[in-house]
């Protein structure tokens, strides 16, 4: 097995923690709110990576020159994508808003390929573009649900918050490679949750944060175990593999979700659905085993 078989097999990680994540992150936001849920999700990330990489962290921030300037462009991108795309959860639909969420991939894919000249395959492309659409087909129960979702609570912010975190997984993906991992997602956890505490500060709600964590132990921690999984996993994919490639694989956590209707709520699908389904998964393994 060769870096890249590593990298994609991550990018799977990624996904499968990612499907089960958003589900609580949404949970969350509605019950704590949009700062509280962001502060403590990066502070578990912070905390939990601090003993890994504060060293290279702090060769990181103390040298000037090409990782600290990718690392400072990532912490500033990814902060407004996270609250774009915590806001979204909080006002839209799960199943209208992660769709929607799918336009990060040709984002970090053409940052990809003109700032790091990363190109993949003609065939890998058309796979990217049939992996889209069977999600795509997936999300959408039918005409009524597609134009009822244009005009969705939540759907522009969630547009704007995906071309957003577009961009910020390619930074991601880039300091990974100059830096390492651990490091480039300790220093945005520390840089998000140092951010948003100040932002609670400011609005006179720090003083709520201790009761928050205290009654809601366990929605924080379904909440920020998987995300922290899911990031970590999907940065070492991305030093390891195509990032268009990564970001597309790591995208199809949408099919978990519709898994687990089928097998635990019983839920039907429609035939476009089930087409869909079928083009998505055989896209995604065909994706995976051609990579490398």
């Amino acid at each position: 097995m060769n870096i890249e078989h590593i990298g994609i097999a991550l990018s799977f990680v990624a996904m499968l923690a990612w499907g089960m994540g958003d589900f609580f992150i949404q949970k969350s936001i509605r019950k704590l709110g949009d700062w509280e849920a962001l502060f403590f999700v990066t502070l578990f990330g912070a905390i939990l990576l601090a003993p890994f990489s504060y060293r290279n962290a702090l060769s990181v921030l103390t040298v000037s020159g090409q990782p600290l300037l990718v690392m400072a462009v990532l912490c500033a991108v990814l902060f407004l994508a996270a609250i774009l795309d915590f806001e979204a959860l909080r006002v839209g639909k799960l199943s209208i808003v992660e769709p929607i969420w799918s336009f990060e991939v040709p984002v970090s894919a053409f940052l990809a390929f003109f700032i790091l000249s990363e190109r993949i395959s003609v065939f890998q492309i058309s796979l990217i573009v049939a992996l889209l659409a069977g999600l795509a087909f997936v999300s959408i129960q039918g005409m009524h649900q597609l134009k009822k979702s244009i005009f969705e609570r939540g759907a522009f912010i969630a547009f704007i918050g995906a071309i957003l975190m577009g961009g910020a997984n390619f930074f991601m993906g880039w300091s990974s490679r100059l830096s390492d991992p651990i490091t480039a997602n300790f220093i945005t956890d520390l840089f998000v949750a140092v951010c948003s505490f100040a932002i609670l500060l400011a609005q006179g709600k720090v003083s709520g944060l201790y009761s928050h964590l205290k009654n809601n132990k366990k929605i924080i921690l379904f909440m920020s175990i998987p995300d922290k999984i899911a990031w970590v996993a999907f940065a070492f994919a991305m030093s390891l593999a195509p990032i268009g490639v990564v970001v597309a694989l790591s995208e199809s956590y949408i099919i978990i979700a519709v898994i687990l209707g089928l097998a635990i709520n019983r839920e039907k699908l429609r035939t476009h659905q089930k087409w869909g389904l079928l083009a998505a998964v055989f896209s995604a393994i065909l994706l995976a085993a051609i990579t490398g």
